[in-house]
């Protein structure tokens, strides 16, 4: 691997708009393996690739346990079919659970919009009463 390929900390948090404690924090959850070099740690092309799906995991929902098993499955030697199908079922439940969940806040908003709609009717009901 050349030197030009390894990015530092700083370059990485700058590039992801991380911090360094998140890098920290996937490191020691093995989500990511950067070299070495003395207290420098060096991230190659491919933890630039894992730290890309960790986020885009994240940001859909995927547990950290859950983005790891997957990203661990990168290697089986299967052309990713095992990673991308398993993906593809974490990520179809994911999307239930989402839709879901939206379903659920369109109801709530909807309610909240008719006692709103009651309050207004009784606040100018009032207000007539007091005018009158």
């Amino acid at each position: 691997m050349s030197e030009e390929t390894l990015m530092t900390i700083r370059e990485m948090c700058d590039q992801f708009d991380v911090t360094p404690r998140t890098l920290r924090f996937y490191e020691q959850k093995e989500l990511l393996f950067p070299r070495r070099d003395g207290q420098k740690r060096l991230f190659s092309r491919r933890d630039r690739a894992r730290l890309k799906l960790i986020l885009r995991g994240k940001r859909f929902g995927f547990s950290l346990e859950e983005i790891r098993q997957l990203l661990d499955l990168y290697d089986m030697g299967d052309e990713q079919h095992t990673q991308i199908a398993r993906t593809y079922e974490i990520a179809q439940a994911r999307l239930e659970d989402l839709q879901r969940q939206r379903d659920e806040l369109d109801g709530a908003i909807d309610d909240l919009k008719e006692q709103l709609a009651w309050g207004e009717r009784m606040l100018a009901q009032l207000q007539t009463k007091r005018a009158g």
